[in-house]
């Protein structure tokens, strides 16, 4: 590791409400503590604000705060992918919200790093939420934010047509098919809905408690079991 990056990582490491001794420090990075103790002086000399001592540990002194966008090239190329991955999978309220953020990187991103931008080789495929999905989808991640209870006329794959009240848990993708997963009261179990089928949405006024054996992690835990035709 070059020491402009070890010197970093100790700010980033430092930069938390506990303390960190050098023999802490020094496993983390693979260093010595001697090596520890040189850049910690070195990072006081160049006026980074640290305080503690050798024995105690250290840690940046309160009210100080870190420049926003050190990140490596791999750490860019990762956040860079991500929002590739939202522009190119989400509904169009996250697309652009993808976007926005890419440009205010761009605005602020060093130069050393203009490189890793201008010359992205990680594709990503254009699956956009299709034409076929009628509901209000940012209207939906509204209602899982705030655990409110959602009202559906759903149409099953055998062409049956069904009304459910959900507790929407979380917008899933699945290779090309957005779903739904959600606590449905109609079958008291967990299903998952595909949101091109899904004729019509309202949010309701009533909220629901994440209880036990309910919530999004209950159903992590059970997405594998429970199969759209089920619906």
């Amino acid at each position: 590791m070059r020491r402009a990056d070890r010197l970093f990582r100790i700010t980033q490491e430092l930069d938390t409400k506990r303390y960190l001794t050098a023999r802490e420090l020094a496993r983390l990075l693979e260093v010595s503590q001697r090596t520890v103790y040189r850049d910690i002086e070195a990072l006081s000399a160049s006026g980074v604000p640290i305080e503690g001592t050798a024995g105690a540990g250290y840690r940046l002194c309160q009210g100080f705060r870190l420049p926003p966008l050190m990140f490596d090239e791999e750490e860019l190329t990762s956040l860079l992918l991500g929002m590739r991955m939202v522009q190119a999978w989400s509904d169009r309220d996250l697309a652009t919200a993808a976007a926005r953020a890419r440009r205010k990187i761009e605005a602020v991103l060093p130069q050393r790093l203009r490189p890793v931008l201008d010359g992205e080789a990680l594709m990503v495929p254009d699956f956009h939420i299709p034409e076929s999905v009628r509901i209000n989808v940012a209207l939906l991640r509204r209602a899982i934010a705030e655990k409110r209870k959602v009202a559906i006329s759903y149409q099953r794959a055998d062409g049956v047509a069904s009304e459910r009240t959900l507790w929407p848990l979380g917008l899933f993708y699945w290779g090309e098919k957005w779903t739904l997963g959600a606590w449905c009261e109609l079958r008291v179990a967990f299903r998952h809905f595909r949101l091109d089928r899904i004729e019509s949405l309202k949010m309701t006024v009533s909220h629901y408690v994440a209880i036990e054996g309910r919530t999004l992690d209950d159903y992590l835990l059970a997405v594998g079991a429970v199969s759209d035709s089920d619906a």
